[in-house]
C-alpha cells in the first residue's frame, strides 16, 4: 500500500466519524431550534443528508441522540478548561480559560443554548451525570484554591468564581441577539472578540487582585 493510501478499514472508520459529526451538528440544530418534543428524527436525517433509515442505523432514538449530544457539550466544557489549566500561572490559566469560552460560543452558539434550555427545563436528561459535574466543578475549586493558600491571588469563592466565568462567557452566545442590538451590531457583522476577551479577563483578573 502507497504511504498516504488509506485502507479499506480506515476509510469506512473515516466515513463513520464523518456521519457522526454531520448527526450530531443536524441535532444541535434541530434540538436548538424545535426542543426535544418539537424535534423529529426525519429532520434531523434531512439536515444530515441521511434517510430516516440510514439515521436510525446509528441511533435507537432521538432521545439517546439529546442526550449523548448535551454529554458532548460537558465533555467539550471539561476538556477546554483542562487545556487552559496547562498554563504556569493563575492569570493564564484564568485568561486562557475564558478566551476558550468565549470563543466556543461564538463557533457553536446553537449548542450553548441548548445547553441552557435543557437546565432551564429541569435538566431532566443530565440530571443523572451530575455527580460527574460536581467533580469536574470540585477539581478546579481546589485548583483555585490552591492559589489561593499560596497567596498567589486575593481570597475568592472558588465555586462562584467558577459560576460568574460560566454566566458571563455563555451570555454572549445565549443572547447574541440582545449583546448585538446593544452593541448596534448588524446579524452580519463580526462581533469584536478579542476586544470581549480582554474586557472579561481583565474583569476576573482584578477580582483576583492580578491586574
Amino acid at each position: 500500500m502507497e504511504t498516504g493510501t488509506l485502507s479499506a478499514r480506515e476509510k469506512v472508520l473515516q466515513r463513520r466519524q464523518q456521519v457522526h459529526a454531520a448527526i450530531r451538528e443536524a441535532a444541535i440544530e434541530e434540538f436548538s431550534a424545535k426542543g426535544l418534543a418539537g424535534a423529529s428524527t426525519q429532520s434531523i436525517a434531512q439536515r444530515a443528508g441521511l434517510t430516516k433509515p440510514q439515521l436510525h442505523y446509528y441511533i435507537s432514538s432521538k432521545e439517546e441522540l439529546y442526550e449523548d449530544v448535551l454529554v458532548g457539550i460537558l465533555e467539550e466544557w471539561k476538556e477546554i478548561f483542562m487545556s487552559a489549566s496547562a498554563g504556569e500561572s493563575p492569570a493564564e490559566v484564568i485568561c486562557a480559560y475564558i478566551e476558550k469560552k468565549l470563543e466556543y460560543g461564538q463557533k457553536n452558539p446553537k449548542a450553548s443554548r441548548l445547553f441552557g434550555a435543557e437546565i432551564a427545563s429541569g435538566a431532566p436528561y443530565l440530571r443523572r451525570y451530575w455527580d460527574e459535574y460536581h467533580a469536574s466543578t470540585r477539581e478546579t475549586g481546589d485548583l483555585i484554591r490552591s492559589w489561593i493558600d499560596k497567596g498567589l491571588i486575593r481570597p475568592v469563592d472558588p465555586l462562584l468564581f467558577q459560576i460568574h466565568i460560566w454566566a458571563v462567557t455563555q451570555h454572549y452566545a445565549d443572547f447574541d441577539l440582545q449583546v448585538r442590538n446593544v452593541m448596534q451590531i448588524g446579524a452580519d457583522q463580526e462581533v469584536d472578540l478579542d476586544h470581549i476577551k480582554k474586557e472579561v479577563c481583565s474583569l476576573f483578573l482584578r477580582a483576583c487582585g492580578l491586574e
